[in-house]
């Protein structure tokens, strides 16, 4: 099942950023642009999680942060304002993390996945036809047998797994996985799927999206 995040955003083109990849990462998605609106939608709808900007038309981040803390829905800060005191106000108030302005789609990614597993809304363990993947311990099994990954290919498997039938661009698996330390091309990213395939009997549920990049089929 979809997770559901709601984006309180109100420069249009980061919220359609943020949506743009939330989508790419399998997340389900809706947007707000000012306070009072995200107040209603926030009462009437569940969400698994927030993205909240901090200054907002209508009523300001902390103020929805302080009328919705009852829910119990974990909340991200997104903001501009990164001074120590905005941190702490934003924190104390009840946010699980505080992201300030200009940020990268792999650590917002990150930090999501993070508050999510921590409300149990991400499962630690990844199922996969006859494939168990273990997040805390970081172990792939197959027929209740260890496989032997590198780093880098549980990293690629994990991204896989979690967005089944889903199209994953060589590019977006190279900054997912490889982030900002690596410089070579994406073929590094074949390779690496090549040795997957292998280990895990893989080569009929890797699909190889033509100029693209690949999609993990049941």
């Amino acid at each position: 099942m979809k997770r559901k995040i709601l984006i309180v955003e109100d420069d249009l083109g980061i919220s359609r950023l943020i949506k743009f990849n939330l989508n790419i990462a399998n997340y389900e998605t809706k947007e707000v642009y000012n306070g009072l609106e995200a107040i209603n939608i926030i009462e009437k709808e569940h969400f698994d999680l927030i993205l909240l900007d901090v200054m907002l038309p209508d009523a300001d981040g902390f103020t929805i942060m302080d009328k919705i803390r009852y829910l119990d829905v974990p909340v991200i800060f997104l903001t501009a304002k990164n001074s120590v005191i905005d941190k702490v106000n934003g924190l104390r108030l009840g946010a699980e993390d505080y992201i300030v302005k200009p940020f990268e789609a792999i650590e917002l990614l990150a930090r999501i996945e993070t508050v999510l597993r921590r409300y149990g809304k991400i499962k630690d363990i990844l199922e996969f036809k006859d494939i168990k993947i273990y997040l805390k311990e970081r172990i792939v099994k197959k027929n209740d047998k260890i496989v032997d990954l590198t780093h880098k290919e549980f990293e690629l498997l994990c991204i896989l797994a979690q967005n089944k039938n889903v199209a994953l661009t060589r590019e977006m698996l190279l900054e997912r996985v490889w982030q900002f330390d690596y410089f070579g091309g994406t073929r590094t990213v074949d390779m690496h799927i090549g040795s997957i395939r292998r280990k895990l009997d893989l080569n009929d549920n890797i699909k190889t999206i033509y100029k693209i990049g690949y999609r993990l089929e049941e």
